[in-house]
């Protein structure tokens, strides 16, 4: 798997430079580790924001801070805003939420008929058609800095994007789209001038391209739901 240094001397391969850097944290002292050290986090994050990648993907139990209840509120003094009845703390690692999940609804159900007797405690969260919708919140940040986010939905289990830094996490293909974003980063400061503005151009193009594959490839690796892989295969249903 790469490493942060290999994919830093990858970035410098795609520009055609000749260094090789051995060390970013700290930087070992040449220009190309200097601008590597600064750019190579920012390449990374964006990369992670772009996508709900399969590697980075999570899923836990939020701590409560409070709720529309009095007695529910406790030391933390935190009560949600009258439209919301539950303040959540989420966790440190998330980068983006990509849903609320309702602990006691089986996932197979999330975009599935509902079915009858189901308890009447979901029904705030059946759509008239019969379908579990996604569940609605709110995101906000505290004055301490603390990110919390507000819902309706009691002992909410969120499915988030992880802010992932250890690189042999990384697809192979993830890693490819951050080489080139942080080759078009690198451009201008390494060659410098027009010729370096239109690397950097020619570098974020190489981006796009890689990220959409890596994108591709990743949603079609992903878990299929039951209802998905019980379906009858297509050259079946027409014989």
């Amino acid at each position: 798997m790469a490493s942060e240094i290999d994919i830093c001397n990858l970035a410098l391969g795609h520009l055609g430079d000749d260094a090789t850097v051995s060390s970013i944290s700290p930087p070992e002292g040449s220009i190309q580790a200097e601008h590597c050290a600064r750019f190579f986090p920012i390449a990374r994050d964006l990369t992670l924001e772009a996508h709900e990648w399969g590697f980075a993907t999570r899923r836990a139990n939020m701590a409560m801070l409070g709720s529309a209840a009095t007695s529910d509120i406790g030391a933390t003094g935190i009560a949600p805003p009258p439209e919301w009845l539950y303040v959540y703390q989420l966790p440190s690692d998330c980068r983006n939420i990509i849903k609320l999940r309702d602990p006691n609804v089986p996932p197979d159900l999330m975009l599935t008929d509902v079915p009858q007797g189901y308890p009447n405690s979901f029904q705030p969260y059946v759509q008239p058609y019969g379908c579990f919708p996604d569940i609605p919140y709110e995101l906000e940040s505290l004055s301490d800095g603390t990110n919390v986010v507000y819902t309706n939905l009691e002992n909410a289990i969120v499915h988030y994007v992880a802010s992932v830094t250890d690189t042999t996490k990384f697809s192979a293909q993830f890693t490819d789209a951050v080489g080139w974003l942080l080759a078009s980063y690198l451009a201008g400061p390494i060659i410098k001038g027009d010729a370096g503005a239109a690397m950097a151009q020619t570098m974020m193009k190489a981006y796009l391209v890689s990220l959409s594959k890596a994108m591709t490839n990743d949603a079609n690796n992903r878990r299929r739901t039951q209802a998905e892989s019980q379906r009858t295969a297509p050259w079946m249903a027409s014989r």
